[in-house]
């Protein structure tokens, strides 16, 4: 889980992260919500651990890269 001051922000950072979810092959299920100003992460899978611990890894930085096009972008606004 991961929670932020705005609730847009959240929103921004769902959605943003969501688009990878759509990729996830056989055995891996990930469901990412926005529940104001939460984003939580729901990571299922069936095959190898190293699967899992990346897929955490690419959800990571993805959020983590849409933290900081958010903060750029504020700063242009």
């Amino acid at each position: 889980m991961l929670e932020y001051n705005r609730a847009r922000w959240a929103r921004a950072v769902a959605d943003a992260v969501s688009a990878d979810n759509v990729k996830a092959p056989v055995g891996l299920s990930v469901r990412t919500v926005c529940a104001g100003r939460k984003v939580v992460t729901r990571v299922e899978c069936e095959g190898k651990l190293m699967t899992f611990v990346a897929t955490l890894d690419d959800l990571l930085f993805s959020a983590s890269s849409a933290e900081k096009a958010l903060r750029v972008t504020e700063k242009l606004c």
